[in-house]
């Protein structure tokens, strides 16, 4: 998989892309455990993409969703047990 980053938060640490292989459309999110940081990648439709790009407070209502793992049916890749916490 390749994910493309199409627009990058910082103050909120997360992106927007489109990972390259499939075209599915994402959000992701920053979080760490007690060995590694890494992303938590969730799938969006493409009218959520743009919304989101054109509407970022719309996207932090969805991001704050995702950290508080109310969105974890859009996970793209299923945690492990040891899942990480939003950062």
């Amino acid at each position: 998989m390749k994910f493309n980053d199409t627009s990058i938060n910082t103050d909120e640490r997360f992106t927007i892309g489109i990972e390259a292989v499939s075209g599915t459309y994402y959000v992701s999110i920053h979080v760490n455990n007690r060995l590694v940081d890494y992303d938590e990648y969730y799938e969006i439709s493409k009218e959520s993409y743009e919304l989101f790009l054109k509407d970022p407070s719309a996207a932090l209502i969805f991001v704050e969703r995702c950290k508080a793992r109310q969105e974890d049916e859009s996970l793209m890749f299923k945690p492990g047990a040891d899942r990480g916490v939003a950062t």
